[in-house]
């Protein structure tokens, strides 16, 4: 015996069914988002306030403020880093970039100012995530890890694998981290 939903009004045929969202998206990003908007209106505030106690405050200046202001969010403004069956993608402000990490042929991890991983798939993408997103999200670092074992698997992964394994070793050691904490077992 069929039931309504069975099948789809008027046509007789099953219901599509669509398939489970598969995507990951950095679970601390909104919070990231809001300091950097935090910081940018307090020093709005701050340029205002002291060019208002001096008397120097004019629409012009004002308007520089805001200015300066905006920059500074646009600066701390983080990328939203997200994830799915064979890509994983960024996209910050004026730019998107995403990456086959089911086709990596480089992984790197480029020390500076902030850590960086360097993503380059097959079709010449190339993509830098900080390597703390994805050690604080374990979601993000499954997908991410299994597309990225497939890539060595297949051979396509020809440079990284060692900087894969140490971030292995840092997200484990992180996770273990969290249960201990969240045990009591931590010293």
């Amino acid at each position: 015996m069929r039931h309504c939903s069975d099948t789809r009004p008027g046509t007789g045929t099953p219901p599509r069914r669509s398939a489970p969202a598969t995507t990951v998206r950095d679970r601390h990003w909104a919070r990231d988002l809001h300091t950097a908007l935090r910081c940018a209106v307090a020093l709005l505030g701050l340029l205002l306030a002291i060019d208002g106690c001096t008397g120097a405050l004019t629409w012009g200046r004002a308007v520089l403020w805001l200015a300066l202001s905006v920059l500074l969010l646009a600066v701390l403004c983080p990328p939203r880093v997200s994830a799915g069956e064979g890509w994983l993608a960024t996209r910050a402000p004026l730019c998107r970039r995403r990456v086959r990490t089911d086709l990596l042929v480089s992984v790197r991890v480029v020390d500076g100012v902030s850590r960086r991983l360097v993503l380059r798939d097959a079709c010449g993408a190339r993509v830098e995530v900080d390597p703390r997103i994805l050690v604080d999200n374990p979601a993000l670092w499954c997908r991410f890890d299994e597309d990225a074992r497939m890539s060595a698997a297949r051979g396509s992964l020809r440079c990284g694998q060692r900087a894969l394994r140490d971030l292995a070793e840092r997200v484990e050691g992180e996770t273990a981290l969290t249960v201990f904490r969240i045990s009591g077992m931590e010293s």
